[in-house]
């Protein structure tokens, strides 16, 4: 069954390739965020990406491009209206978006909202703006503990986040109220994409540590996906870190949750080790996103890839010779850009196996949706109805 018998796709959350022709009208102008991030980097040190192919795909300062690269690589362009994880990751497996989940980033979330949050979870919010999340716990955390409270903030994204203390809001009210919320903002004015419990532990101000219980609560699916049609066709879909969030289960028949980056990809790796499964496994790599291109730090998000790089060969090295790896991203969030929202950006998509022969460049295309189209394609299967996407399977 297929050319490939188990294919790894590893997104690196929010690693864009530079801006989108309609970049201006998302309000990013010039934004490169892996050409940025090594303007900032000394001694760069990213050899596995290297040599399969990221800087011949895309040139950045102080990387040489590899002579005879190994890996098939392209960019990709996203023909979804949006810059967002579940725009990025549904597009991959055939959705396309057209209208983007609201955001409350200028104002925070509107009265009646907060009104029926805090009637039906029986607690008063505060916070309702948009902040950074360590930064909110240092400014309210002691508040939420000492009175009860529930602190609610968003982001540049589409979100609706609670923060809880684990042991004073206990974290089995927390997901009581998350739930509550992912229910009130299922009405369209305040349709946001993903409602995330934040729950920490620590009891003063500058303590707070944030904990690996976090859950995300996201739409689901606005129809089946090339996850739905490879489970549906018997076959194995696993899913590493926060993508069966993004999917709300929806075509996953294994989940695991990570902790970081680096043990997304032990996880990946373990994936590999395995010979139990035939099939999809999807990983997601949130750390870039999350701990570096929202806070605009280039050289946190450069060191990330040098740490993911050594995770990259690890997992190159257990993969088997009917294996097929595929790397890309969501979006871009250009770390040495304004503000802390995502970037508008197109994506690479680099493609290896150790079956291969030899790499190169491939057309650019116009959609992720490449992805899921090729993937079904390999199986044999077809993409739901609805879905866009063509196959380049031949390509890779």
């Amino acid at each position: 069954m297929g050319k490939y018998q188990r294919i790894f796709v590893v997104v690196l959350d929010s690693f864009g390739i530079g801006a989108m022709p309609d970049a201006e009208k998302f309000g990013d102008r010039g934004v490169d965020t892996f050409g940025h991030i090594a303007e900032h980097m000394k001694d760069f040190y990213i050899p596995n990406l290297t040599r399969l192919g990221l800087v011949n795909l895309h040139p950045a300062a102080g990387l040489q491009p590899a002579e005879a690269p190994i890996g098939r690589f392209a960019v990709l362009s996203e023909a979804s209206n949006g810059k967002d994880t579940m725009t990025g990751h549904w597009e991959m497996m055939g959705i396309r978006t057209d209208k983007p989940f609201k955001t409350f980033t200028k104002t925070g979330f509107p009265k009646e909202l907060i009104d029926e949050l805090e009637k039906r979870c029986g607690k008063k919010v505060i916070g309702n703006k948009a902040a950074s999340g360590t930064a909110i716990l240092d400014e309210l955390g002691e508040e939420e503990i000492r009175d009860g409270s529930m602190i609610v903030y968003t982001s540049a994204d589409s979100v609706l986040q609670i923060a809880g203390n684990e042991e004073s809001f206990d974290l089995a009210n927390l997901y009581r109220c998350c739930k509550i919320a992912r229910e009130l903002t299922m009405k369209p004015e305040w349709r946001v994409g993903r409602v995330i419990a934040r729950p920490y532990i620590g009891t003063k101000k500058g303590h707070f540590v944030r904990t690996a219980n976090r859950h995300d609560y996201a739409l689901k699916p606005t129809g089946p996906t090339a996850l739905n049609a490879l489970k549906d066709g018997g076959l194995d879909v696993l899913s590493v870190g926060k993508i069966n969030d993004i999917f709300v289960g929806e075509g996953i028949t294994e989940a695991v949750r990570s902790k970081s980056s680096v043990h997304s990809m032990d996880q990946t790796v373990d994936a590999a080790k395995r010979s139990d499964w035939k099939g999809l496994c999807f990983t997601n790599l949130v750390d870039f996103d999350a701990l570096w291109g929202h806070r605009r730090n280039p050289v946190g998000y450069g060191h990330e890839l040098e740490r993911f790089d050594v995770g990259l060969e690890n997992l190159m090295n257990n993969m088997k010779k009917d294996d097929l790896l595929l790397l890309t991203a969501d979006h871009g969030n250009d770390p040495t850009y304004t503000g802390t929202d995502h970037t508008r950006e197109k994506v690479p998509l680099i493609a290896w196996s150790p079956s291969y022969q030899s790499g190169g460049r491939l057309p650019d295309e116009d959609t992720f949706a490449v992805i899921g189209a090729s993937i079904t394609d390999n199986f044999g299967l077809s993409m739901p109805k609805g879905t866009i996407g063509h196959s380049i399977l031949a390509e890779i």
